[in-house]
Parts: C-alpha cells; sequence; structure tokens
C-alpha cells in the first residue's frame, strides 16, 4: 500500500494539483490496482464500500453498490433474480454468482443513473462478476481482494484505463473526523452508528405486520440512506432498492423523484417492454434510452423518428390506462427516509408506488397527521429515533 495517490486534479479539471493521503503518514487503506482513479472515483468508492460491507455485514448476504456523484444509483444484496429480472437487466444470458446477482440487481434499480457508475463489492471478485461488470458503462470498482482471472478481466476494461481500487477490509477509520471548507475545519465523529434490531420496534400504525423480507427490506433501506446525499428517501424490495431520490431540498421532492423511479423500474417489467425488439449492434446504453422515451408520456416527434434506427419494428406505445394498471400491481415496498416526513404528501406519493412499509425517524410536529395518512393506506410506520443526514 502506498501512503500518498497523486490524482491528475479534484473535482474539475482546474482544481490542481490533486492528491489523497492519510494525515498521520500512514499507509492508505486502499491500493490501485489499475486505471487511475479520480477524485470524485474516490469520494464514491470510500462511501460506497461503507455502504456494502454494513450491508454485508447486516444480513450476512453479498451485497453490492451502483454510486454516481458520492449517492447510489442503487444497491442490493444477493437474493436470486426472476426470470423476468434477468431480462430487464440485460442478463439472462448470463451465469451469475451470488455476487454478480448482487451487481446485477444494483445496476438494475436505475440503468440511466448508473451510466459510468462506480462500484463496491463485499466480497472477492470473481470471474461471473467480473464478466458481468465488462459489459456496462463504467468508472471503476472497489472490493477487498480480486480473483486472479477476474482482475485480469477488469485490467482489460477501457483499454487498461479501468479503475479497479483494493480496499483493506479490517480497515477502521479514527473516531473523529474533519474536513476543510473554505479554509475553515470542522470536526465531528465519525458517523459509526451501526443499525440494531431495536430500530424496528417502534411501530406506531395499527398495522403490525412485519415480516421476515420486509425487515430484511428495511434494513437495506437503513444502510443506504446513511450513505445517500441529504435529504434522500429510497424505495426498496426484493432485497434492491428501485428508487433512490437523493440531494433534494424538499422531502416531498425527494419522494416523487424516487417514486418516479420506482415507477419505471416496474415499468421496465412489463410485458409489451420485454418484448421489445432491438436492431443488431444496438448497445446496452441506447437500450436503456430507448426504453426511457419509450416509457415516457412527453417523448418528442424527434425521439419517436429515431426508433426507426433503433428497434427492429415500431412498437405500440403503453397508453395511460396499460400503465396505470400495470403499476396498480407493485406491492409491498418499503419507504425510508433518512428524517421525518413533515406532512403527509409523502405517504399519500408513497402509495402510487405501493409502499406498505415505512421507515423514519419521527420527531415532526404532525407525526400524528402522517401516522394517519399511513394508517389510511393500511401501511405499517417505524419511527426508528435515528436521524441518518450525509453530507
Amino acid at each position: 500500500m502506498s501512503s500518498l495517490i497523486v490524482l491528475r486534479y479534484g473535482t474539475n479539471p482546474q482544481q490542481a494539483p490533486a492528491r489523497v493521503f492519510m494525515k498521520n503518514g500512514a499507509d492508505l487503506p486502499i491500493t490501485v490496482l489499475g486505471g487511475s482513479p479520480g477524485y470524485i472515483n474516490l469520494l464514491d468508492a470510500l462511501n460506497a464500500w461503507q455502504l456494502v460491507r454494513e450491508l454485508k455485514s447486516a444480513l450476512g448476504l453479498p451485497a453490492a453498490a451502483s454510486f454516481k456523484h458520492v449517492s447510489p444509483a442503487g444497491a442490493a444484496v444477493a437474493v436470486p433474480l426472476s426470470d423476468t429480472l434477468k431480462k430487464t437487466y440485460f442478463v439472462d444470458d448470463m451465469e451469475l454468482s451470488p455476487l454478480a446477482t448482487a451487481y446485477a440487481r444494483a445496476r438494475g434499480a436505475d440503468r440511466l443513473c448508473s451510466f459510468g457508475d462506480f462500484i463496491a463489492l463485499s466480497d472477492t471478485v470473481d470471474v461471473s462478476t467480473a464478466k458481468l461488470i465488462a459489459r456496462e458503462v463504467s468508472d471503476g470498482v472497489i472490493a477487498p481482494a480480486y480473483e486472479p482471472e477476474a482482475l485480469k478481466i477488469l485490467k482489460h476494461k477501457k483499454q487498461g484505463k479501468y479503475a479497479v481500487v483494493q480496499i483493506d477490509p479490517a480497515y477502521e477509520p479514527s473516531s473523529v473526523e474533519t474536513r476543510d471548507v473554505f479554509g475553515v475545519t470542522f470536526e465531528q465523529r465519525h458517523h459509526d452508528r451501526l443499525i440494531t434490531p431495536s430500530d424496528f420496534n417502534n411501530i406506531v400504525t395499527t398495522k403490525k405486520d412485519l415480516p421476515d423480507f420486509a425487515l430484511r427490506d428495511l434494513t437495506l433501506a437503513w444502510i443506504t440512506l446513511k450513505y445517500t446525499q441529504s435529504n434522500s428517501v429510497c424505495f426498496v424490495t426484493d432485497g434492491q432498492t428501485i428508487g433512490v431520490g437523493a440531494g433534494q431540498q424538499s422531502r416531498i421532492h425527494c419522494v416523487r423523484l424516487a417514486g418516479q423511479k420506482a415507477d419505471l423500474w416496474w415499468l421496465r417489467q412489463h410485458p409489451a417492454i420485454l418484448d421489445l425488439r432491438f436492431k443488431s449492434g444496438i448497445k446496452r446504453p441506447d437500450r436503456d434510452n430507448a426504453i426511457d422515451q419509450f416509457l415516457r408520456d412527453d417523448v418528442t416527434q424527434n425521439e419517436k423518428a429515431d426508433w426507426g434506427n433503433i428497434f427492429a419494428q415500431t412498437p405500440r406505445q403503453l397508453t395511460l390506462n396499460d400503465k396505470r394498471e400495470w403499476l396498480s400491481r407493485l406491492d409491498s415496498v418499503t419507504l425510508g427516509s433518512d428524517a421525518f416526513f413533515p406532512f403527509r404528501d409523502s405517504i399519500d406519493r408513497a402509495a402510487v408506488s405501493g409502499v406498505k412499509y415505512v421507515l423514519e425517524p419521527g420527531g415532526s410536529t404532525r407525526d400524528n397527521v402522517v401516522i394517519q395518512a399511513a394508517n389510511e393506506y393500511d401501511m405499517t410506520m417505524i419511527f426508528s429515533g435515528v436521524r441518518l443526514f450525509h453530507h
């Protein structure tokens, strides 16, 4: 390991020189095995690594995260994929290991936002996972170890420029962290608060139902929010996020953004979407963009005109009623929030996307109004008492 990594530049090309190092002069806990990660890459890598490490510890399953701009586009654990999801995620032609399954889910949560992601993996990267990564547009990956053949595959990605980072899984940071902003040093305790079973004990709604799958998804939501830029919410189902709303100034805007992503995730599984036929040679990112256009209500005539270059035959767009009927089938979704809901509007919007389980800290002067809304939709709502802001 090295005590210093010199970077090409910082957040922007005009912010040079740039480097990463340990203030105490110790070796860095990371080693660059391939490529040349940038400043933002390493911010993504270190935040994403903490997320997958905690998921693996809490749930005992291989975990993966797809990060963009210091927030997860998707996070997941290794729950087996249905045939429908395999096709939706473009992995129906692959044999997937548990770790590869976790990444397929993390990447598949929001394929548009995951374009050019930085990947974090909780376990040793195997050949199956490396082959999947090799197929996607990505900037880099961080993991505790790599199988020799997997490392060889990754080192060939992007003509050898793909960033491959190894982290010491035993590394623990100081309990106190600092950062400089405009020449002023901030200091606080590192956010080392881990999830506990008691975080789910305070069920405040009439409905108290909390099956094992919901507890798993609530755990995933709690840990994902801890490493998502605030304000943030996430929709979770089947062991993966399906919509993350990050960095919004209003909580209802977080919910709307994440809800739209969750709806798109579900609509991608509509039989009409699975039956789309693409012309030979159309790459995955172009397929993702075409599907997104196909599902939008405001698609332009110019966008439609380009479909002849993408689809083998121009399909019929889904009507509003088609979409509403399909979306009505989405159910048993979990909604997590990093801080309390100040109004019932977030719960009203969440119900549209099939939310039945809600996790939030509580503490609003309108908690009773929010609880009443959850009761109206027959939701189970938990007040964890733990705020999870991340900046």
